[in-house]
C-alpha cells in the first residue's frame, strides 16, 4: 500500500513507470517523456484524480491523445490502489481510487489519532509564529479573533509537519501608545478620588478605562496617587499594562488560544537588549546616518525606495527601530529558523523594508514570512462600524464568544487583581 501522505506524487510515479514501460514495449514511440502532472478533476464524475500527459506527449509521439492515452493505461499497476483506469477524450487517464482502498483509511486514521497526518519535514527547525500582538490598551475586539484564529492554525499545522514551534504574543508595552494609555489611565484614577482631570485628547475614553482605574483603586487605595500636576507614576503604568494583558491572555484563552510566550517591548531596551546590539550592527556597516536632526536607517542602499527613520528628532525610537530589533532577536539571539508574522493588510508597506532590515542585521530574510490578512468590516444598520480603542467604539472578542458559545467568564471581574511582575519573556503553563 502507498504512503497515503503522497498519494497525488505516488500516483504521478505510477503514471511515469507506465508510460516508461509502453515505450519499452513499443506500444510507444522512444521520445523524451514529460513528468506526469496528477490533478483534481473539476467533475468527481471523471474520477478522483487525472493526468493530461497524452495530451503533452502526442505530438511528439505523432498519435492521436486517445491513443496515447489508452497506451499509458494499458501499463498502470491498479493493485489495491486504484480501480481500473479510464481513458477520457480528448486524452485524459482518469484515476479513481478503490473503495478498499478508501475504507482502510477509516481504520488508519482511529490508529494514528491525533497524529493522523503528521509528517517530518520540518524535523531539526524552529519556527516561530507571532500573532495577535494587539496593543495592550485596551481590551481584544473582534478584528484580533482573525488574526487569532489564523496564527494558532498555522502553528497548529506548522508543528504537525515536524517543526518545534513557539506561538508567541509581542507586547507593546513602550512608545507613545503606552505613554498614552498611561495618561488616559492616571486621569480615570485621579477621577476616582474627585479631581477635576479631564482624559488626554488623543487618549482612550472607553468604559473599560474607568472600570479599570476603579478596581485599582478598590486593591489598591489612593498609593497610586501623586500631588496634582505631576506625571502618572510609573507602577501605575506597570500594572495597569499587566492587567490589560492579563484580561487578553483570559479572553484568548476562552477563544481557545494559547501562547508559549510573551514578549515585553521594553525587554529590547534593557541595558543588554535587543535594541543596542541590532542598533550597533546597523552602525558598523555604515548603514545609519544623522540627518534632519534624527537618526536615518540608509535603507536604499539595499534596494528600498527610500531610507527611513529609526530614532526621531526628540530621541524616542520608532516602531520601525523596535521591529528591527525584534526580529534581531528572533533569529539571531533565539535562533528560529522560520519566522512568521501574522499582520493585517493595513501593514502591506512595511513587508519589504522588514525583510530588507533582517538581512542587514545579519538574519536570512528568506526565512521570514509576512501573513496579511484582510481586516474584519462590521455593519450596524447598513452602515460600516469603525471599531478604534481610541473613540472607544469597540466589540469585543469576549462578546463575540459569549455570542457563538457563551461560556463562564474565570471571573466575574473584568479585570483580575493582583498580577505578578513580568520578565522580559513569559513562558506559560
Amino acid at each position: 500500500m502507498p504512503d497515503t501522505r503522497t498519494i497525488r506524487t505516488h500516483l504521478a510515479d505510477l503514471v511515469d513507470r507506465a508510460a516508461q514501460e509502453a515505450v519499452d514495449h513499443g506500444d510507444l514511440p522512444d521520445v523524451p517523456l514529460p513528468p506526469a502532472v496528477i490533478e483534481r478533476p473539476k467533475d468527481p464524475a471523471n474520477g478522483d484524480f487525472a493526468t493530461a500527459l497524452p495530451l503533452r506527449l502526442a505530438r511528439a509521439a505523432m498519435k492521436p491523445p486517445l491513443e496515447v492515452a489508452a497506451a499509458i493505461a494499458r501499463h498502470i499497476k491498479t493493485d489495491e490502489l486504484l480501480e481500473p483506469v479510464e481513458v477520457a477524450p480528448p486524452g485524459f487517464i482518469n484515476l479513481r481510487l478503490s473503495s478498499s482502498f478508501i475504507q482502510a483509511q477509516v481504520e488508519h486514521v482511529i490508529r494514528e489519532g491525533a497524529n493522523y497526518a503528521d509528517v517530518d519535514l520540518g524535523t531539526g527547525r524552529r519556527a516561530q509564529v507571532e500573532f495577535v500582538s494587539a496593543n495592550p490598551t485596551g481590551p481584544l475586539h473582534v478584528g484580533n479573533g482573525r488574526g487569532a484564529a489564523i496564527g494558532d492554525a498555522l502553528a497548529s499545522a506548522l508543528r504537525a509537519a515536524g517543526y518545534e514551534v513557539s506561538r508567541e504574543y509581542y507586547v507593546n508595552d513602550a512608545g507613545t501608545q503606552a505613554d498614552t494609555f498611561t495618561d488616559t489611565l492616571y486621569a480615570r484614577y485621579q477621577q476616582q478620588f474627585g479631581r477635576n482631570v479631564d482624559i488626554p485628547k488623543d487618549g482612550y475614553p472607553g468604559e473599560y478605562m474607568a472600570d479599570l482605574a476603579k478596581q485599582i483603586r478598590d486593591e489598591a487605595g489612593d498609593s497610586f496617587l501623586r500631588p496634582e500636576g505631576l506625571p502618572a507614576p510609573s507602577d501605575l503604568s506597570n500594572l495597569g499594562i499587566e492587567l490589560m494583558v492579563r484580561n487578553i491572555r483570559q479572553t484568548l484563552d476562552r477563544f481557545g488560544v494559547r501562547y508559549d510566550h510573551w514578549f515585553s517591548e521594553k525587554s529590547l531596551y534593557d541595558p543588554e537588549g535587543a535594541y543596542g546590539i541590532a542598533m550597533g550592527i546597523l552602525r558598523e556597516k555604515g548603514l545609519l546616518a544623522d540627518k534632519e536632526g534624527a537618526l536615518w536607517f540608509s535603507s536604499s542602499e539595499l534596494g528600498e525606495d527610500k531610507d527611513n527613520v529609526v530614532v526621531r528628532s526628540d530621541g524616542h525610537p520608532t516602531y520601525y527601530a523596535s521591529d528591527i530589533a525584534y526580529h534581531w532577536d528572533k533569529f539571531i539571539r533565539r535562533g528560529f529558523d522560520l519566522v512568521i508574522d501574522v499582520w493585517g493588510a493595513d501593514h502591506h508597506g512595511h513587508v519589504s523594508r522588514l525583510k530588507t532590515a533582517t538581512r542587514a542585521v545579519g538574519a536570512d530574510p528568506d526565512g521570514l514570512h509576512i501573513l496579511l490578512y484582510q481586516l474584519v468590516t462590521l455593519k450596524r444598520g447598513g452602515e460600516v462600524v469603525r471599531l478604534s480603542k481610541r473613540s472607544g467604539e469597540i466589540i469585543t472578542l469576549d462578546e463575540l464568544v459569549d455570542e457563538v458559545e457563551p461560556m463562564p467568564r474565570a471571573s466575574s471581574s473584568f479585570f483580575v487583581l493582583p498580577v505578578p511582575r513580568w520578565t522580559s519573556t513569559w513562558t506559560l503553563p
